[in-house]
């Protein structure tokens, strides 16, 4: 009795610290990062700078949202499975909340000022996406191996649209670099340590493959296999950052017809003012798709993005102690990771710059966003509030 009144305490600890997060997390996943370091490892002790460190690492390496990622991780360290359900329910519900109901609401606005509005937030979305590939391309591509096999998945990705292109784009990169990109091994640091066995791991693996797999036998078998298959897919491809998972989706939502480029992009703007994880925009566009109920949607899509992340995390804990020091794996990160960049620069154009950026006006407006996120270094949510704004006067003008 008493371990189990522990074990709800610690589960309880970890929704009440992750809820907070959830709500007051501006920034993206790398200040997500820094917020969970000042509460999980200076604040509450619960892992050591280098534990932390190791966790991040891993959470980086692999496809999927790293800060839900950690948090998840985080969650399954400190109270086991239900500790890590907790921790994702908590992190993840106050965004995913707010854009369900902007989406519900969206269809309503009328008239100049919400038309204004909404034209600020895609410009937005020029802005936040060209601030991500500068930033990417600077982390991932600093060398000219790198830099080309970004050019390679921009030509990629042009020539073969849709999610075939982002596929490929991904698989050349990661066998390139295989190749190319053998560099000096990552440096041994602080073995982790979950109550993830073996077995655990290996029947995660074996579900994201299978999943992965064999969704796509089923698409066009009804409505809620598609969704699932399509957002299924976009989590389990995405490398490199929350931002990367924009041209995934666009291939499956948009260039499909469920939602038109116009919602798209104004989702995603309204996604960088909210707190927690960029995923929750799945939330947004689940509520929008049509043949099914708003809320079974938004919550069909949140789920289908986030399960092939996790289960990848769960496969790989137990293994990941051994498998970093594999050098063949390194290289095709660096590979895959490349590829990203080039994959978000060719989504910077088509769909987000030709949506938004239709005359002198968008394009001075998109600038300045540009440059409140470099160089003044202002956050994000509070860029959107200032382009938001300038997109309501230009409708004026």
């Amino acid at each position: 009795m008493t371990q189990q009144l522990a074990a709800r305490a610690h589960i309880s600890e970890v929704f009440r610290v992750f809820l907070w997060l959830g709500l007051t997390s501006f920034g993206g996943p790398v200040a997500h990062l820094g917020y969970f370091r000042t509460e999980f490892v200076e604040r509450r002790r619960w892992l050591s700078e280098a534990a932390y460190a190791d966790l991040v690492a891993l959470c980086q390496f692999l496809p999927g949202p790293a800060s839900s990622q950690v948090g998840f991780a985080l969650g399954l360290m400190r109270a086991g499975p239900c500790g890590a359900a907790a921790a994702w329910l908590a992190f993840t519900l106050p965004s995913a909340v707010v854009l369900v109901l902007f989406a519900l609401g969206a269809a309503v606005l009328d008239g100049p000022i919400a038309s204004g509005l909404i034209h600020g937030l895609k410009i937005v979305a020029v802005a936040i996406v060209a601030h991500a590939v500068w930033g990417m391309a600077r982390n991932l591509c600093p060398d000219k191996t790198r830099t080309g096999i970004a050019l390679l998945a921009v030509f990629t990705v042009v020539f073969l649209s849709g999610p075939m292109g982002q596929v490929s784009a991904i698989v050349a990169g990661g066998l390139t670099g295989l190749i190319l990109c053998r560099e000096v091994s990552m440096p041994t640091q602080e073995r982790l340590h979950f109550s993830v066995s073996r077995q655990a791991g290996v029947v995660a693996l074996i579900l994201f493959a299978g999943l992965l797999i064999v969704l796509p036998l089923f698409a066009g078998s009804g409505v809620w296999l598609d969704i699932l298959d399509a957002f299924y897919r976009s989590g389990a491809l995405v490398f490199g950052g929350g931002h990367v998972v924009l041209p995934l989706l666009e291939a499956e939502v948009v260039q499909s017809g469920w939602v038109t480029p116009d919602a798209f992009l104004t989702g995603y703007g309204a996604a960088q003012a909210v707190p927690g994880p960029l995923f929750t925009f799945a939330a947004y566009l689940g509520a929008l798709l049509p043949g099914v109920n708003g809320l079974a949607g938004a919550l069909l899509a949140l789920l289908a993005i986030f399960v092939p992340g996790f289960l990848l995390l769960v496969g790989v804990l137990p293994f990941w102690n051994r498998f970093r020091q594999w050098g063949s794996a390194q290289a095709l990160m660096r590979g895959a990771n490349a590829a990203v960049v080039g994959i978000l620069a060719a989504a910077l154009y088509q769909p987000v710059w030709t949506s938004a950026i239709i005359g002198p006006y968008e394009f001075a407006l998109a600038l300045t966003g540009f440059l409140l996120l470099t160089v003044w270094k202002l956050p994000a949510w509070a860029v959107v509030i200032v382009i938001a704004l300038g997109g309501l006067l230009i409708s004026t003008l």
